[in-house]
């Protein structure tokens, strides 16, 4: 169409004639393609050309073999008196090359230095063909474009594909913006929770595209890795040993009328009265409701004692005292759970009680699941130099867990949200 109107009916006619054109036209015409960003029909109608493919097989050759390539060879065979009558190269001939391939040398080693160090610096998470191209760009200001292209190993038509698409708007921006805002207020989110959140706050889309969002800003959760050694309350049997009621039936629909407990440690470091930096240890006994995998009680302590797991129990039954079922207490047999004391109290207030099997932790799983989750949110990578820190920091999480984090199995709500919501309805 464009050839048609520049050229009329003359431009769609396939013309016979071998025309013949200098070379500084042919040159001129190539740095013209490789110095810009037009195209080769274009070009052509701009050059008085009504066939493009001339220019790209001028490319071509000028690629391949270099501007001399573009001269207008002779037909047939050059005769014997002409090929003794070449000139023989000068000594200052051959220092005037010999300087002429130095600076082209340097010009391409400047070129790709500045096009690694542009790579580094361009830590996004795009695709190969993107990132070079961006570089490309960004040095488009200080050396020719057939240069830079020759040195970063692109083709033309690859970076004009991307030059075209990098001056478009980012249409997620705004969506980019919201993530980042979620992920400062929720450092081990990872795109399922992104999504649950984007979607409490009314904006619907599809959870690839916010897993394609947060790989491309670098927002992947790096917090959770290998859990190390766990502590264990087992002693053997050192009192009474209770029926496994909940065989591993953790869901309820009735608020506090199952309820789940363990005991887990944590280490942090403190300087001793020599001046040596001592381990020590620290004990969590949590309480939770399997109804919504709410934290109902806690104790933390310097060392698992009976006190500490009394305390917190006690809280459990207060906080659940107004179930309209009988309750159920799980643990584990560790020796804590077998002492009278505990027995009693569950005894006392008509709970039943039930216990794991011997060396088996999946009857527990969803207590063993909350120990994993929050050492590897807030524990695992950082180092604590006191037990207040240490302490302040559970009791900061186990707020955080019960009123913030979300959980699909909750419809995308945290503990205290799904208890409300509910209640409410």
């Amino acid at each position: 169409m464009k050839t048609y109107q520049a050229f009329g009916e003359k431009g769609l006619i396939t013309s016979r004639e071998n025309r013949e054109h200098s070379f500084e036209f042919k040159l001129h015409v190539v740095e013209s393609y490789l110095t810009t960003d037009i195209s080769y029909q274009d070009l052509a109608l701009s050059v008085g050309l009504t066939n493009s493919r001339a220019i790209k097989e001028w490319v071509a050759v000028f690629r391949e073999a270099g501007p001399e390539a573009l001269r207008q060879r002779q037909e047939g065979r050059p005769n014997e008196v002409a090929r003794k009558r070449k000139a023989i190269p000068t000594e200052q001939d051959k220092k005037s090359e010999y300087v002429k391939q130095l600076e082209h040398e340097l010009l391409y080693a400047k070129i790709e230095n500045a096009y690694l160090k542009g790579l580094r610096r361009l830590r996004l998470k795009e695709a190969k063909w993107k990132k070079r191209a961006r570089v490309v760009h960004s040095l488009r200001g200080s050396y020719r474009l057939k240069d830079i292209l020759a040195v970063a190993k692109l083709p033309k038509a690859t970076y004009m594909y991307w030059q075209k698409r990098m001056n478009k708007p980012n249409p997620d921006l705004e969506l980019e913006e919201e993530i980042k805002e979620i992920r400062l207020r929720h450092k081990d989110f990872g795109y399922r929770r992104i999504y649950g959140e984007l979607k409490k706050l009314g904006i619907l889309i599809n959870k690839k595209k916010v897993q394609r969002i947060v790989q491309k800003l670098g927002l992947q959760v790096t917090s959770f890795t290998r859990r190390s050694r766990k502590y264990s309350s087992y002693r053997g049997t050192v009192g009474t040993v209770a029926f496994n009621r909940l065989r591993r039936r953790f869901n309820t629909s009735i608020p506090y009328q199952k309820i789940t407990t363990d005991t887990t440690e944590f280490k942090y470091y403190e300087i001793d009265n020599k001046g040596h930096m001592a381990i020590r240890k620290l004990y969590l006994d949590p309480f939770m409701d399997l109804y919504n995998r709410e934290i109902i009680s806690f104790n933390i302590a310097k060392q698992p004692n009976a006190q500490g797991i009394m305390a917190a129990l006690n809280a459990a039954i207060e906080v659940t005292s107004d179930c309209r079922y009988r309750r159920t207490f799980h643990s584990d047999q560790g020796w804590a759970y077998q002492m009278k004391s505990y027995v009693d109290a569950l005894n006392s207030h008509r709970i039943f009680q039930s216990m794991s099997r011997k060396g088996n932790c999946h009857d527990n799983s969803v207590m063993e699941n909350f120990f994993g989750i929050m050492k590897q949110e807030m524990y695992y990578g950082c180092a604590y130099y006191s037990y207040d820190s240490l302490k302040t920091a559970i009791e900061k999480y186990i707020k955080y867990y019960n009123e913030q984090r979300i959980k699909k199995s909750l419809g995308w709500m945290s503990p205290i949200e799904y208890r409300l919501s509910l209640q409410v309805s």
